[in-house]
């Protein structure tokens, strides 16, 4: 199966999408979405918010 290219991503979205992955609260596949729409690595996600206040 070939792999998709990114098109897109809704803002709001991927924002709440960011806050759950932070908290904790996202399912395997989306927390790898984030990962990799983010280029993140699974050891550091801690640092990924701390500029930004959030609820």
């Amino acid at each position: 199966m070939a792999r998709r290219t990114l098109q897109w991503v809704n803002t709001p979205v991927l924002m709440e999408a960011i806050l759950r992955y932070h908290q904790g609260r996202l399912p395997r596949s989306m927390k790898l979405w984030v990962e990799q729409i983010l280029d993140l690595k699974t050891e550091d996600n801690s640092a990924l918010l701390q500029k930004y206040p959030h609820s």
